[in-house]
């Protein structure tokens, strides 16, 4: 009760300094492998209502063979078979209002994903995806508001671990990647929501904005002992921020941008029953970025941002510095480099707060993808990605020496996809995830090779439009 009066005072006083909405940019959600291309042409004895955007169910079957994506050290690798269907329905109701812009956007879209873990069915979960689109503009004004609800139906306990080299200790030791894909499977809520209002005029632009990314674990805790010696605790979390940019328009299509913003993150703490090493990092900022979005040439969309990021950590946070400056960035790239093909790269760096209740880390994102048409039926993906998460700038225990983890993960994926007619295609991908301890001369009873671990997942898909 006390976390939701938190955050929903947060955001409301958000809203009431700026209409709400996120930071310069929405959350980015990377795909890896086949997207489909666009149907081909073709006549139907059913043609949709205009208002009815997507109807369609999606069945794959994955091979995993890591699902907890463990290292092998006291605990062995298990696969799985994975059956997944994904129904999906969405609607715009804007075309109902006629030939008008005041409201270009009025949609709606449901996906019930459910995953079947035949060798391991405590992973079983399906996943509730609700999304919402208002957007539009009148004169020189134009708004938008986009909000991504997930309700995860899984398992309210989180997995038990083994212990690294045998160890007596809590299960700190693990990968943070590792750990948060099954995370993502668990009983959760997830909130997404961006909402902007753009103000423009000859060669400027005012754009009040802010944004929320919420995450509820609803999963049980259990002190690690005993039966559970090992189990993985989780706690909630949110960042929410408010501010404006300030556009200037170098060119038609290109403008640079002062953005200002002033934001929350939240960090649940543990009860004494569960841990009494409780680390409560909750913070405030204030972000200063410079900006740069549109189309510096024809074939390249650009959107960037980046600047100081000034932190005020809750007393309570296990770092030495409470009021540090940070890096904040993030950038979209797509270059066009024929009709048929393109590639964007994706980056973010920002500060954020563990879900697992320990230190503060720097989180840094590096993704490269490129996609061809290679004819109207037949398309590839390839795609790459860096992931970091820094945990050094703080403390395993407060006033002790610095966190020593620093986690990293590398993946490479591709994807083939080939449109059979208007309405039928499949997907065949395949995905390699490598899992690394970045520091160097850690000592065994810190198990170095316990954050290490390999996985591979390999997919193939139907999905039918109607």
């Amino acid at each position: 009760m006390k976390r939701q009066q938190v955050r929903n005072g947060a955001l409301a006083a958000l809203i009431a300094v700026a209409v709400s909405g996120p930071g310069v940019f929405a959350q980015q959600n990377i795909t890896y492998g086949a997207d489909t291309p666009v149907a081909i042409s073709g006549s139907s004895a059913w043609q949709k209502p205009v208002w009815l955007t997507d109807l369609s169910l999606g069945v794959k079957e994955s091979y995993d063979d890591n699902v907890l994506l463990v290292s092998g050290d006291n605990l062995s690798p298990q696969a799985s078979w994975v059956t997944t269907v994904s129904p999906k329905i969405g609607f715009n109701f804007a075309p109902l209002l006629g030939n008008q812009n005041t409201l270009q956007t009025l949609s709606m879209s449901y996906a019930p994903n459910v995953n079947i873990y035949h060798e391991d069915p405590s992973q079983n979960y399906t996943a509730h995806k609700i999304g919402d689109t208002i957007k539009g503009q009148a004169g020189n004004v134009s708004y938008l508001l986009d909000n991504a609800f997930l309700y995860n139906d899984g398992n309210h306990q989180a997995p038990t671990y083994g212990q690294p080299n045998g160890s007596d200790s809590l299960d700190q030791y693990r990968n943070n990647y590792a750990q948060a894909v099954a995370r993502e499977r668990l009983a959760q809520i997830q909130e997404r929501t961006t909402v902007l209002l753009q103000y423009d005029w000859d060669n400027f632009f005012a754009r009040p904005t802010a944004s929320l990314l919420d995450y509820n674990l609803m999963t049980d805790w259990h002190k690690s002992a005993g039966t559970w010696l090992g189990y993985q605790d989780y706690v909630d979390r949110y960042d929410v921020n408010g501010g404006v940019d300030l556009g200037y328009k170098l060119t038609p299509n290109l403008a640079a941008t002062l953005g200002y913003r002033y934001g929350s993150q939240y960090q649940q703490q543990f009860p004494t029953a569960i841990t009494t090493d409780n680390h409560y990092s909750s913070s405030d900022y204030q972000r200063v970025l410079l900006g740069l979005e549109g189309k510096p040439w024809n074939w390249l969309d650009v959107k960037l941002a980046g600047g100081p990021d000034f932190r005020n950590y809750n007393p309570m946070t296990p770092i030495n510095d409470h009021n540090p400056v940070k890096y904040y960035g993030e950038a979209v790239l797509t270059a066009t480099l024929t009709p048929s093909q393109s590639v964007t790269f994706n980056y973010k760096q920002w500060q954020w707060v563990s879900s697992t209740g320990k230190v503060p880390y720097l989180d840094s994102t590096y993704a490269l993808t490129y996609h061809w048409n290679a004819t109207k039926q037949l398309g590839f993906d390839l795609g790459g990605k860096v992931l970091e998460s820094d945990y050094t700038e703080g403390n395993d225990n407060s006033g002790t020496a610095p966190s020593r983890r620093d986690d990293m993960e590398y993946e490479v994926s591709v994807g083939v996809t080939y449109a059979f007619n208007p309405h039928l295609s499949a997907t065949l991908a395949y995905t390699y995830d490598l899992g690394d301890n970045a520091l160097n001369n850690l000592p065994a009873n810190l198990g170095p090779g316990y954050r290490d671990f390999k996985h591979q997942l390999v997919s193939l898909g139907l999905q039918i439009k109607f």
